[in-house]
């Protein structure tokens, strides 16, 4: 069945649809030896599509999985620095699978990953504003810190939506502990609202993303996603 070449190349797992545009006008990608256009489709299994000259890899089974990410990971799956890396989480999985956005080296909690290049695509997106839930261990000026928090709209000048926030409890040490909810993905976000509100995070945990829930899942264990979880992902 002929589909168009950016949903092919971000298929076979080698980019997202956005980058194999750029390949596609750089002349990077061919058809039947033929320099391929924007808009052009291609049936992998009659027409010969290639990348740099070499062909694109048999289509993967789709994979989904749910990982705890402990602290102390990055989310990549090689490391320049020789750092612990997701991948190293994941490896017997049975794909090569890569991570749908990111947790930073000190966040730990759910991170979905897949070979579903359009399912990442829709999970990030912007116009899909994809929920996302933290737990938030926060110490300094907490007095009203939900309240304070859910008021933040702008980081460095830089406008987001406002966050939903509730407040957790007081735990011993001054250090509140708080939901919060974001429908945006900007770089270290949570992180960057708690310092303009003068908290200092202790902790960050996502423990919701979509319609998924980490649940029980301790760290450093995943599980696959059930067929249920994975329609529900690309339906809503």
């Amino acid at each position: 069945m002929e589909e168009r070449l950016q949903k092919l190349l971000s298929a076979a797992g080698v980019c997202s649809r956005r980058t194999a545009e750029t390949y596609i006008t750089a002349g990077r990608v061919t058809v039947n030896g033929e320099r391929a256009f924007l808009g052009q489709r291609a049936d992998p299994e009659r027409d010969d599509v290639r990348l740099d000259g070499k062909p694109l890899a048999p289509k993967e089974t789709p994979a989904y999985i749910l990982l705890n990410k402990p602290r102390g990971y990055v989310t990549t799956l090689s490391d320049e620095k020789g750092r612990k890396t997701v991948a190293d989480l994941v490896k017997d999985c049975g794909a090569r699978v890569y991570p749908v956005g990111r947790l930073d080296l000190d966040s730990e909690g759910l991170l979905l990953l897949t070979n579903d290049g359009e399912l990442t695509q829709r999970l990030l997106h912007p116009r899909y504003e994809t929920p996302k839930v933290y737990h938030v261990w926060v110490e300094g000026e907490t007095d009203k810190a939900a309240e304070r928090l859910g008021r933040v709209t702008d980081l460095e000048g830089e406008p987001i939506r406002p966050a939903r926030v509730r407040f957790l409890g007081q735990e011993d040490g001054g250090v509140c502990k708080l939901s919060v909810t974001i429908h945006e993905g900007k770089n270290r976000q949570v992180r960057r609202m708690c310092a303009a509100c003068g908290l200092n995070v202790r902790r960050l945990r996502r423990v919701g993303e979509h319609s998924l829930s980490l649940g029980r899942l301790r760290s450093g264990q995943w599980r696959y996603l059930t067929p249920a979880e994975v329609r529900e992902l690309k339906e809503n």
